[in-house]
């Protein structure tokens, strides 16, 4: 399965991302990449990541939520996890990401 990902604005600085699939090294978190940056650039704080459909997840995949987080943390700004489970909580409980990232 590939990976899909969408986002809806919540406000004027807020957004939700949704991915489903694999975040794995490769076009998934190139795009991902891509739609972070573009959001920073127009100036939206708080982004929130809905992983519920995420299956898999790998160090590329969590380099993209670290990276966003430390863009966002020099700006004020702010990253949620929401719907993390199985594999893809794991992984953020094993890398001990899950006491930087606010969870839920």
């Amino acid at each position: 399965m590939s990976m899909t990902i969408h986002h809806q604005e919540q406000d004027a600085t807020s957004v939700v991302i949704t991915l489903a699939g694999r975040l794995l090294l490769g076009p998934g978190c190139i795009e991902l990449e891509q739609i972070v940056t573009g959001l920073l650039k127009r100036g939206f704080l708080h982004l929130t990541f809905d992983l519920t459909s995420v299956t898999h997840i790998d160090s590329t995949g969590m380099g993209r939520f670290i990276d966003t987080y430390s863009k966002l943390k020099r700006s004020g700004g702010t990253v949620h996890i929401v719907g993390a489970t199985g594999p893809v909580r794991a992984m953020f409980r094993i890398t001990r990401l899950d006491s930087i990232f606010q969870i839920s």
